[in-house]
């Protein structure tokens, strides 16, 4: 004789997974085209940073994305809300003694949608990236914190490409 065991709320806690799931385990694999929403980091006061931020990753995601983008698939569209450059005056050594490597880190933080032809948003993946404040170069050189946007677009833009599920 089976015994089989019941939990309450399952039935309906399976039926929700099964329905969530086309919408969460949407096809990533052929996008209409890339866009870069920087609104949610410039209403926090971005200036500059975030347009440069916009482009560099609008030119990243093109070049790691761009050999699946045919006409008519839904939008890859990366907002970005967060973005992080930590002071860095080769703060590299100041960590000695500790476990952990240490040292200053910039942070870029956003979440992947792809959105359809009506605008409807069909997965969301989030994801952040973190590089050493070092990636920009020489902290004393004008164009490090340039140098150091691009490395986490860059950065950003490949973890990306490995981490959206293809089918």
């Amino acid at each position: 004789m089976k015994t089989l065991l019941r939990i309450p709320g399952l039935a309906a806690l399976t039926g929700l997974v099964l329905l969530a799931g086309p919408a969460f385990a949407q096809d990533f694999g052929r996008l209409g085209g890339v866009s870069v929403d920087v609104r949610p980091l410039a209403a926090q006061g971005g200036g500059l940073q975030t347009e440069a931020l916009r482009a560099d990753l609008t030119a990243a995601l093109r070049q790691a994305f761009g050999d699946r983008i045919v006409r008519g698939a839904p939008t890859l569209v990366v907002r970005v809300s967060g973005l992080s450059l930590n002071p860095y005056a080769g703060a590299q050594g100041a960590s000695r003694g500790s476990f952990g490597g240490g040292g200053v880190t910039d942070y870029l933080d956003g979440e992947a949608l792809l959105v359809g032809r009506d605008g409807a948003i069909l997965a969301r993946h989030p994801q952040l990236s973190a590089l050493p404040a070092s990636s920009g170069g020489a902290w004393y050189d004008p164009a490090s914190e340039r140098r150091r946007v691009a490395a986490l677009a860059e950065h950003y833009a490949a973890w990306l490409r490995r981490q959206l599920p293809t089918q």
